[in-house]
C-alpha cells in the first residue's frame, strides 16, 4: 500500500487513476503534513511501502508575500514525511535553477533559485535527501492536465473569449503532461529500495517558449485567437522566473530504460481527454 500526499492536485488525480485501491490518498483535509505528530500518527496507523509527495505551495507569485507559509508546506512538510522512515518519491521543480544557462540542466548542475517558491522547493529536496531512508527526488516542469488549474486550460478559456492574447516568448522550458509523469512515478515506486537516494529530471521531450506552447494550444484546439509574443519585462510578476529551465532527462532514461513522449504528442492527448 502506498500513500499519495497532495492527492487533490493535478498529479495526485492522475495517480489515483493509475494506482486505484493500491494507495491511500490524502490532501490537506486528511493530513496536515506540516504537523509532525499528525504525520507520525497517520503513517503509524498504516503499513505504507512508500510515500509519493505531490503536496506543495505552487502559487509562485503569492509565495513572494507568504514566505512563512510556503516554508512550512515546501520544507517542513517534506521533512516530516521523510522522517517517518518510509521510502519517498518527492516531486520538485525546474524553478530550483536560476535559468541563466543555455544547455539543458543535468541533476548535478548547481541549483540557484531566484524565487521564494524555487528556494523552498530546493530546501525541500535537501531535507528529503538528508532524512529519508530512501528517496527519489523528481524535478519536473510546466505541469498541466485535464484536471485542475493550469496553463493549457487557461489558454483554452481565454482563447475562446478573446481575439488576441499576449504571451511571453523569452521563457524557455518544456511542458509536461501530468499523466506522463504519473506513469513514471508508478514505474519507479517498486524500484525505491532502502538506502537508494537519487535526483532525477523528468519532463516531456522537446523545448518551447510559453508563446510557442500557447500557439500550439490554439492551433490544436481549433481556436481563432491570435497569440502575440511579448517579453517578460512587458508582463511584470512578483516572482522572477527562470529564462531557460529545460531539463536533461538522460539519467532517468538510462537508469530505467524509459522512452518519453514529445510535448506536442502529449498535448493532443490532453486536449482529446478534455473534449
Amino acid at each position: 500500500m502506498y500513500l499519495v500526499v497532495g492527492a487533490n492536485g493535478q498529479l495526485g488525480h492522475e495517480l489515483k487513476l493509475l494506482l486505484g485501491e493500491n494507495a491511500v490518498y490524502a490532501d490537506r483535509e486528511e493530513l496536515d503534513i506540516t504537523d509532525e505528530n499528525a504525520v507520525k500518527a497517520f503513517c503509524n496507523s498504516h503499513n505504507f511501502q512508500a510515500i509519493v509527495n505531490c503536496a506543495a505551495y505552487t502559487a509562485v507569485d503569492k509565495a513572494e508575500e507568504n514566505a512563512d507559509v510556503v516554508e512550512k508546506i515546501n520544507v517542513l512538510g517534506p521533512r516530516n514525511l521523510a522522517q517517518t522512515g518510509i521510502p519517498i518519491i518527492h516531486i520538485s521543480t525546474d524553478y530550483v535553477f536560476e535559468g541563466t544557462g543555455h544547455l539543458p540542466y543535468v541533476e548535478t548542475d548547481e541549483a540557484c533559485p531566484c524565487s521564494v517558491y524555487g528556494k523552498t522547493k530546493l530546501a525541500g529536496e535537501k531535507v528529503v535527501l538528508e532524512h529519508a531512508s530512501a528517496a527519489f527526488v523528481l524535478r519536473t516542469s510546466w505541469l498541466y492536465s485535464a484536471y485542475g488549474n493550469n496553463f493549457v486550460k487557461t489558454m483554452l478559456r481565454l482563447g475562446a473569449e478573446k481575439e488576441t492574447l499576449n504571451v511571453v516568448f523569452d521563457q524557455i522550458g518544456t511542458p509536461t503532461y501530468a499523466k506522463d509523469l504519473a506513469k513514471v512515478i508508478v514505474m519507479l515506486l517498486p524500484k525505491l529500495t532502502l538506502g537508494k537516494k537519487e535526483i532525477y529530471h523528468y519532463s516531456d521531450e522537446g523545448v518551447c517558449s510559453w508563446y510557442d506552447f500557447a500557439v500550439e494550444i490554439m492551433s490544436a484546439a481549433g481556436l481563432q485567437c491570435k497569440v502575440l509574443p511579448i517579453e517578460s519585462k512587458d508582463y511584470p510578476t512578483l516572482a522572477q522566473r527562470p529564462a531557460y529551465s529545460v531539463l536533461n532527462k538522460a539519467k532517468i532514461k538510462r537508469d530505467f530504460g524509459i522512452t518519453i513522449n514529445h510535448w506536442r504528442e502529449s498535448l493532443l492527448s490532453c486536449l482529446k481527454e478534455l473534449s
